[in-house]
């Protein structure tokens, strides 16, 4: 049975807030990007790379200053960083054929991806309720797909199903990006984690934009109106980056993501009045399963949250409990591998 007097401690509204905080945030690089696509500028790679050379800047003189050892293989950050660049490739370009909404909508894909992927490599255990939940979330997202190929009103994109299948497809790449950066962020060092993501992302993109969007870069016309949304998403994605290992450490994935299911009511918001457009009724009911199938996917009783919150503050030596919990199954992974590493390797530092 659901235990609501848990929502009202002050962690939980600190974290409630922050969700909410990077839940806009999440909007506004959507706002970004639709408004980049609207006035014809179509370089997704070139969006992202201002957000890799930030991350790598700032955590990267923060690494410097306390001349520390890298704690895991470098080769790992450099293919997190190339999951991560392509994902948001491919959710950007998703803007220049589909709308707002769906994209907003459809990225919840990532929460089935997310399950599948921590229950095949971390061996975390689900309970039946988690997987009720996100079949109402995959049956709103069928909705939207189906809602954007047989709408009359086409002015949400060129090619809806294309874009629609953009975005899925990003998704899946944030969910493997998500759930490899949840394990680092767990087992190595957050600040690490940010600087390698940033200066591998920062080389990765650079070297994609040379050869996709040398020439749409030429022929953009720089004017305010392209000057400001292009730096708006960079600094929005930046604070995203940095906020969400945070939210992370303070409630764990189930509080991030029902703190991103309103992204969707903002990104809804700011089509109807913002662009002025009409949103199919089918949206609406999407919307309603996506937020049914979180809150179904997200609740818990006493107990489960309880073994949450002492699983996102535990330390090495930590007893987690062995609940069907995503975040326990995480917790169980690292301990395995710090352990197998400590046979070999030595300790490792945690900040």
């Amino acid at each position: 049975m659901m235990d609501w007097r848990g929502f009202s401690s002050k962690k939980n509204l600190i974290a409630l807030g922050l969700g909410q905080f990077v839940s806009l945030l999440i909007t506004s690089t959507g706002f970004s990007s639709s408004e980049l696509s609207r006035r014809g500028i179509n370089a997704p790679t070139s969006q992202s790379f201002l957000n890799y050379v930030l991350l790598a800047i700032l955590y990267g003189c923060w690494m410097i200053y306390r001349r520390r050892a890298l704690q895991m293989k470098w080769y790992y950050y450099l293919l997190l960083s190339l999951i991560d660049v392509e994902a948001n490739f491919l959710v950007v370009k998703a803007y220049q054929y589909t709308s707002l909404t769906s994209v907003m909508l459809l990225d919840c894909w990532s929460i089935p991806s997310v399950i599948f992927l921590t229950w095949f490599f971390l061996k975390t255990k689900y309970k039946l309720r988690k997987f009720i939940g996100v079949g109402i979330c995959v049956a709103g997202l069928v909705l939207v797909v189906f809602s954007d190929v047989h709408s009359d009103d086409r002015s949400g994109g060129s090619n809806p199903l294309k874009g629609d299948l953009l975005v899925i497809a990003g998704s899946t790449l944030y969910a493997i990006s998500n759930v490899s950066e949840e394990f680092l962020v767990k087992s190595g060092d957050r600040i690490e984690l940010m600087a390698m993501l940033g200066a591998f992302g920062a080389v990765v993109s650079a070297c994609q934009i040379s050869i996709l969007e040398r020439n749409e870069l030429k022929s953009i016309h720089w004017t305010a109106g392209a000057v400001v949304p292009f730096i708006g998403y960079a600094l929005a994605l930046f604070i995203f980056y940095s906020s969400v290992p945070v939210l992370l450490k303070i409630s764990g994935s189930t509080m991030l993501n029902l703190s991103l299911l309103t992204s969707d009511m903002w990104a809804v918001l700011i089509r109807i009045f913002a662009y002025k457009e009409k949103v199919d009724w089918m949206y609406f009911l999407a919307f309603g399963a996506v937020a049914i199938g979180l809150v179904v996917y997200s609740g818990g009783s006493k107990e489960e949250t309880q073994a949450t919150a002492q699983v996102a503050g535990a330390g090495n030596n930590a007893e987690v409990p062995k609940e069907g919990d995503e975040e326990a199954g995480i917790q169980n992974s690292i301990q395995e591998t710090v352990a197998g590493s400590s046979k070999t390797g030595g300790s490792k530092h945690r900040s």
